[in-house]
């Protein structure tokens, strides 16, 4: 039979339940858009810019709703989308892009957006391809989504020649897809497993390192932990792997960058079972932590084992499996659980935390604490927190309890400023019925704000609350502490509530404690009425997260003792120079 390139590419994407493609439509990819727009469950959704539209399927895939897939043209689609595909790539989030491609048989050179994709894209994806017959379509695509969604999940990329999504060409048939089958654990894995058991239930006091990759395993990590009465602290990516109102629960770190009730809690442990976490840069506070000896980790990439902390013992695999063995193997040989009296000091600690915050003055701007407080009494248990890469990230992880799996995202890893609105949009997109609740800077904002553009056009009603300092503050606040000044962090004004108009969404103001709940209760209404709503908030940040001030303790602490007098001596003849 002979059919368009587009129509195959239809038919696959129906088959793998995709119902929402991200994109801008270009002249490589008009077929395709075309034959999207006649499916009766796929719906193309214009973005304002690909890098958005990379951050919204990014968002679609980290709810576990479906596979999120972008449809770009090529080229400039490729080199905008690049900084959402790398967020993907790097924390190990499954997506789907397709771009068009240029003409493969035109024998000429210098066609419109030709350039070698697949180089660029090398780096930051699992696999690329580039189809170079109709017949490929459909298996590629099948392929391709396997690929995606198995082992350490991640971004695919597949280049379709425009001659080939809007030609005619000849197939032998529309394949079904069939999803592979699921690996089962072998009889070594188990003696891995055992050997962990053992060492968990010999430790005085075993600890609990939960990232990303455990987020589908959270039952069974939550009786794991109750049995053992092990504190559990969670990577920043992972904050919705454990819920952040369990008496077990710490919080984000365990050095001296994290909380209070992390720290002290973390001090105590003679064993830690790390799962679905690389130890990377951010949830180690700059590589800020000493692991025990005893060190079991649980992840589905095996090169992550010792990389950066050597490992005691190490079992391979997908959290949703290994962990249950783990619990099953704890369970045979400790049948009760323990009472360390662990809970108790973390309450006091989280208690006097919260005091803290709270007590401080922020004169006429909004105390973090009060907000997220205010914020966390009113939101549904199962609403979504999306946070951007700044100084608001860390005050979520300190003083926003996320309650349910998967209810908590955020750039990590790759770190792309401008993923919250975007990514906001996304996950309401997949999730109409919950709540959505976007924590954006001001910098972040002025980077893909425009995206509110499309959550207005879609009727999306997220909540965007953007914490307006005048500042980009993560950083202004690590040059602040050792030199003394803030070169290029400074922002102009913006005037919030133009902005909102311009792009047609609701605008509240919240510009001081006193009108906290009144302002987050008019947001929540409406966007229950599906408008979305930007909230300028007149944020605090004077005073210093504890992964802020940590991390750069942490880091000039390491330094030779005459980089550590430079920066020092720097900083104080900065202090009292006129």
């Amino acid at each position: 039979m002979k059919k368009t390139g587009a129509t195959l590419v239809r038919h696959a994407l129906e088959q793998l339940g995709i119902r929402r493609t991200f994109g801008i439509p270009g002249v490589h990819t008009t077929e395709i858009y075309d034959e999207l727009n006649r499916s009766e469950s796929i719906e193309p959704t214009l973005v304002t810019h690909e890098c958005s539209g990379a951050f919204m399927a990014d968002a679609i895939s980290r709810t576990g709703t479906e596979l999120g897939t972008l449809l770009i043209v090529p080229a400039a689609g490729v080199t905008h989308a690049a900084s959402g595909i790398g967020e993907a790539g790097i924390d190990g989030i499954p997506m789907l892009i397709i771009s068009g491609g240029i003409h493969s048989e035109s024998g000429r050179r210098y066609q419109l957006h030709e350039m070698d994709q697949h180089t660029l894209l090398k780096p930051i994806t699992k696999k690329t391809w580039r189809i170079a017959s109709h017949r490929e379509i459909i298996p590629t695509l099948y392929e391709a989504y396997d690929l995606a969604m198995g082992g350490e999940p991640g971004p695919v990329f597949i280049e379709i020649p425009v001659n080939i999504s809007n030609f005619l060409g000849d197939v032998d048939d529309m394949p079904l897809y069939q999803a592979p089958p699921s690996p089962k654990p072998s009889t070594s894995e188990q003696a891995l497993v055992d050997a962990a058991a053992e060492a968990l239930v010999q430790a005085n006091q075993p600890g609990i390192f939960a990232g990303w990759g455990s987020v589908d395993a959270q039952a069974d990590l939550i009786e794991l932990a109750e049995l053992l009465d092990a504190p559990v602290s969670t990577t920043l990516q992972g904050l919705s792997a454990f819920p952040g109102n369990h008496p077990l629960h710490t919080g984000m770190g365990m050095g001296n960058y994290a909380v209070p009730a992390a720290t002290n809690a973390f001090a105590q442990i003679d064993c830690l079972l790390a799962i679905g976490t690389r130890f990377s840069e951010i949830p180690t506070g700059s590589y800020g932590i000493n692991p025990p000896e005893c060190l079991i980790h649980l992840d589905i990439n095996p090169e992550v084992f010792s990389a950066n902390y050597p490992a005691s013992h190490t079992i391979e695999g997908d959290a949703r499996v290994t962990v249950s063995a783990l619990l099953k193997a704890v369970k045979a040989l400790k049948p009760s659980a323990s009472n360390t009296g662990i809970r108790e000091q973390i309450a006091n600690d989280k208690a006097a935390y919260k005091k803290e915050w709270r007590d401080y003055d922020s004169g006429d701007r909004v105390n973090p604490e009060l907000f997220f407080s205010h914020l966390r009494e009113r939101l549904n248990d199962d609403a979504i927190i999306v946070a951007d890469d700044g100084n608001h990230t860390f005050l979520v992880a300190e003083l926003m309890p996320i309650l349910g799996a998967r209810n908590y995202m955020s750039p990590s890893d790759f770190n792309a400023m401008g993923y919250c609105i975007p990514g906001a949009i996304g996950a309401k997109l997949a999730n109409p019925k919950r709540q959505v609740v976007g924590i954006v800077g001001d910098g972040a904002l002025l980077m893909t704000g425009m995206e509110l553009v499309t959550a207005a056009r879609l009727e999306v009603g997220v909540m965007i609350f953007v914490f307006n300092d005048g500042e980009l503050s993560q950083i202004a606040q690590a040059q602040q502490i050792p030199y003394n000044q803030k070169t290029c962090t400074v922002l102009g004004a913006v005037d919030y509530e133009a902005f909102a108009k311009a792009c047609g969404v609701e605008f509240v103001s919240l510009a001081g404690n006193q009108n906290i709940s009144e302002s987050i209760e008019i947001a929540l209404q409406k966007s229950a009425a599906g408008r979305p709503v930007l909230i300028d908030v007149r944020i605090d940040y004077s005073k210093s997260t504890r992964f802020t001030s940590g991390v750069v303790k942490t880091n000039l602490g390491r330094m030779a003792t005459r980089d550590k007098v430079r920066v020092v001596g720097r900083a104080l003849w900065r202090k009292v120079r006129p």
